[in-house]
């Protein structure tokens, strides 16, 4: 299992973090997003080409690169995908498994991208 974080947070301790997988850094801390996220995008998608349902997202750093990350793995996972919470007053992570995609009747049904 693959730890994926979204972005290099320095000075971070992710130790609690490790209890869930290897961990991987997406974007390093000086990168952002700015006008175009192409690259971004491009990066994010090559790191994330082996993801599977049991790696987590740890999501940290700029909003822009977080959005992208959960898209993209939302995308590779039909829909769905696992991040790592944070519990400040535990001080611990919790998994968190997202489900995007909903039919009507509130029923799940798989990407159709």
């Amino acid at each position: 299992m693959t730890v994926y974080i979204t972005q290099e947070m320095r000075g971070r301790d992710l130790s609690d973090a490790t209890s869930f997988g290897d961990l991987e850094i997406l974007i390093p801390a000086e990168q952002q997003a700015g006008y175009s996220t192409d690259s971004i995008v491009d990066t994010i998608t090559r790191k994330l080409q082996d993801y599977t349902g049991s790696d987590y997202i740890l999501l940290a750093g700029d909003p822009a690169i977080i959005a992208i990350t959960a898209a993209i793995a939302a995308k590779q996972g039909n829909g769905t995908f696992k991040l790592l919470k944070w519990d400040r007053l535990e001080e611990k992570y919790y998994p968190l498994a997202v489900k995007i995609f909903t039919n009507e009747l509130g029923g799940r049904y798989p990407y159709r991208g």
